[in-house]
């Protein structure tokens, strides 16, 4: 229990640490970050519970107004901005994520990629896109447009956060909760 309280509260705090590399905001608002990354990586090394449990917590502490956000954002105006579709698919995108590399015992490297992509891209684009036309007043159409900007930098985290997730079951077995 405390050692799933301790990596809960660490992976919140790599998904803020992650928000400290620059951002690049695009056009409509949307900033394309590394913490996408923290949030697939909260999965597939957390779980599905423990992993949406992590994420929840840094967006709590977001909402609180801490400034985890990518460039110092914090508070309840981050709710209210284009981006929100995607804070709101977060916790919902590390769940799925890390229920699939709970469910599949193939090759690690291999699922938790094929996971990332899933739970860390698809389920958080219908987040995202949904947001995106709600606070943009766009079509479901022209908001989908609008997230293609992201997904060749979403799937090279995706695999990214794969091997990462393989080189540390390899190093420590025991810290990859997902699949213990």
């Amino acid at each position: 229990m405390e050692r799933s309280i301790a990596m809960i509260a660490l992976f919140a705090a790599l998904i803020a640490a992650l928000g400290l590399i620059p951002k690049f905001t695009l056009a409509f608002g949307v900033p394309i970050t590394a913490q996408s990354m923290g949030v697939m990586l909260c999965g597939t090394v957390l779980g599905a519970r423990r992993g949406a449990l992590a994420v929840l917590l840094f967006l709590v502490l977001v909402a609180l107004g801490l400034p985890f956000l990518a460039g110092g954002r914090g508070g309840l105006g981050a709710f209210a901005s284009p981006s929100v579709g995607f804070l709101i698919g977060w916790p919902v995108a590390a769940f799925v994520t890390g229920l699939i590399v709970e469910r599949c015992t193939a090759n690690l490297a291999l699922v938790a990629s094929v996971a990332s992509i899933v739970g860390g891209i698809i389920v958080m684009y219908v987040f995202g896109i949904v947001g995106l036309s709600v606070m943009l007043d766009k079509t479901l159409v022209d908001a989908t447009l609008l997230v293609t900007a992201f997904i060749p930098g979403d799937v090279i985290k995706a695999v990214l956060a794969g091997f990462i997730t393989a080189g540390l079951a390899r190093s420590r077995p025991s810290s990859v909760l997902s699949r213990s």
